[in-house]
Order: C-alpha cells, then structure tokens, then sequence
C-alpha cells in the first residue's frame, strides 16, 4: 500500500480539528496514518509538564484501542533505573532520534523496553524528539509489527510529520502548563476564570456558599520550638490533612495565611440543593478530622506532640473575584460570610472541640447535631447559635 502522509501533514498544521484534547489528538493521528498506509502498531508521546507533582505525562496508543491511555510521572521517576534506562532518557538527554529494527538479531537492546517489545512482536521502534522552541525536549515513538520493519517510504511519511506535530504539542504542552500552574496556584474554578478572561480587578461575581475556614493551633510556639525546614514540613502535613480534605471533597482552597487555609464550597443552583452542598462540606470536613486522627497517630509513634487544629463552616453570601491592587491581584471572596466563618473557627478553641458549624449550615442537614448555645462573635452584630456532630 502506497503512503500518502500529506493530508495527516495538513490536519496537524491546521491545529488537529476536531480533537480538542491531546489524547483525542493521539487517537486520530494514530487513525490517519493507518489510513495513509503507515502500519503502525503503537503510538506514544511523552512531555514534561510544570506542575509541583507531575514530572511528566505519557500518551499511549495500540491498534485495535479505541482510547488512548495517559499515564502520570512524579518527580521520583528520574531518581530511578526505569528511567535513565529508558529511550525516553536517551532522547530527552540527546535531543536525537532513536531507532531500533527489534527484528535483526543482532540489534543491540540497549534500552529497558526493548525485550519487552521483542517479546510482543515489534519488528521496528524509532522515537524522535520533539524539540520546542525554549528549547525543551520532550518526545514521540511509533512501532511496527510487520516483518522486516518500516519501509524507507514509511519512515520517510513518519518524519514529515514530525515538524507539525511537534508545533502543535508545543502549544497544547503550553496550553497544558497554563492549566498546571492556575490550578497548583489558584486552584481549578479560580484558575478557569482566569483563563476564561476574567483578569481585570474588580471582575468578580455573587455566590451563594459553604465558607471553611481552617486554623493549625499554637503555631508560634511549634515554629519557635523548630527548624523552619521541619515547620515547613509540618505545615504540608498539616494542610495535605485539611486542604487535601477539601480538594478531595470538591471544594476550592482560596488562600493561605500562614497556618490557616480559606476555602469554599459553592453552590451550582442548576444541578445543587443546599443540603448537597452542606453535606458535601461536612463529609470533607469529617474526613479532615480523619485524616489529622491518623497524622496525631503517626506523630505519637515518633514521640512527637499532637497537633491541635479548628474547622469552621458557614453558609452565606460572598462577592467571588479580583481584589488587590493593579500590580497583585488574586482571586478570593469577600464579605461578611467569609469574616463570620474565621470567627466561628475561632470558637473551636473555646469549645474544646475540631469542628463547628453554624446555625446557617445545620439547618440544611439532617442527623444529630449538637447545639452549643449562641456565640457572641468579635465583629459580628448578632449572636450565633453552634453546632457540633452527635455521636
């Protein structure tokens, strides 16, 4: 069968229509190079991404599969055998292609994937780089199971499509970045407004919401008693407990300050109730308290002291979006709402307890809820009634 690549050349340099996602890219590329006679066996791609826990992604496609698999890497991966052995590395290191004809005895299988792949049937495995234009090198590999390999006319229709397809991994790798780094930093509905255009300070919106507010308790006296590397780590712990609960849950970590963490669980008025929306933040809340039961566990076994912490949550109206200044802007809500939850949080250490709602969110959920009596709270007009779980 003759190759003809010109019209998969074309639809990668038309920016892949009708794919918006890279694994729907992969699965159409994977499908238009069969159709113009390049018998590939498997397809993948590998990037590298900026992101504070994901190395990089992996994209993988074999014939007969009508989705493509995208693995994750975390920063461990390069510490390991798996990878310096890899071809991965070896492009990733070289910025040069690598080709390996699996099917001549004498090929040498240099790379940790290559018996493997003997051992399945590839004849012929050749990985190039993708080269951007920072200069980073990420890569793509195809495979063959025919006898004898690639032909000179295949191989040839494979690196003309090796340009275009870097361009366009490229701007869906930056694309893919710019995601990474709102969500890492601002969290995925804040990091959705930016990226929606929702910039300018001021841009910002009404929302009905459960405000939590979380506090880690005698902070100074445990910075002072430390290292700062052991009380950053001490932090992470502490937070993976409680902002790990609330992204877990389905809310969004707005800001933290210091020691304390501001989230939020909006409600969605087409698809939510405001019982769901309450309950959704007890259960992460309760998960929390979890979570630091086993962290208090783990720090007893090392002798060290337990930590003591508070969660508020309160229902109410907040303005979401841009404060700051023209210089530094962030996405945060404000209102009385978001003061009133800080202040009922503060009423944890008073009550002996690690979790309190208000008056606002218990009347939206059903079980046993203890009262703890109204609650004058600094800087709020009228007192408020308390709530913590029943057994």
């Amino acid at each position: 069968m003759e190759t003809d690549i010109e019209p998969v050349v074309d639809w990668l340099t038309a920016g892949a229509p009708g794919a918006p996602l890279s694994q729907d890219i992969l699965l159409r590329l994977a499908e238009k190079m069969l159709a113009a006679g390049v018998p590939i066996e498997r397809v993948a791609v590998f990037v590298t991404t900026l992101h504070p826990n994901v190395m990089g992604r992996g994209f993988f496609w074999r014939r007969g599969w009508e989705e493509v698999e995208v693995n994750e890497a975390d920063y461990d991966l390069l510490n390991t055998n798996l990878y310096s052995a890899s071809p991965v590395f070896g492009v990733f290191k070289s910025g040069k292609s690598v080709r390996r004809l699996i099917c001549d005895p004498d090929c040498p299988m240099d790379y940790n994937n290559l018996q493997d792949l003997r051992d399945e049937g590839i004849t012929d495995y050749y990985m190039f780089p993708l080269k951007f234009t920072d200069g980073l090198i990420n890569a793509a590999s195809v495979a063959a199971r025919q006898p004898g390999g690639f032909t000179d006319d295949e191989m040839a229709a494979i690196k003309r499509i090796e340009a275009p397809l870097t361009l366009l991994a490229e701007v869906m790798a930056v694309r893919r970045v710019s995601v990474n780094i709102l969500n890492a930093y601002l969290g995925h509905q804040s990091g959705a407004k930016v990226l929606a255009g929702n910039i300018k300070r001021g841009d910002g919106e009404d929302i009905h919401a459960v405000i939590w507010f979380c506090d880690l308790r005698g902070s100074t006296p445990l910075a002072d008693s430390m290292s700062r590397a052991d009380f950053l780590a001490l932090l992470n712990d502490y937070f993976e407990c409680l902002a790990g609960a609330v992204l877990d849950g389905g809310g969004e970590v707005l800001r933290y300050i210091g020691d304390a963490a501001l989230a939020i669980f909006p409600v969605n008025k087409e698809t939510q109730n405001m019982t769901e929306i309450c309950e959704q933040a007890v259960a992460a809340a309760n998960d929390a308290v979890q979570r630091m039961e086993d962290l208090n566990k783990k720090r007893a076994v090392e002798g060290k002291d337990s930590l003591g912490y508070g969660i508020g949550l309160h229902l109410g109206d907040v303005m979401y979006g841009n404060i700051g200044t023209p210089e530094r802007i962030e996405f945060s809500v404000i209102g009385a709402a978001a003061n009133e939850a800080a202040r009922i949080e503060g009423k944890t250490k008073d009550l002996g307890v690690n979790f309190v709602i208000s008056e606002d969110v218990a009347r939206h959920l059903s079980g046993k809820w203890i009262s703890q009596g109204k609650h004058a709270l600094r800087g709020v007009g009228a007192e408020m009634e308390l709530f913590t779980p029943g057994d």
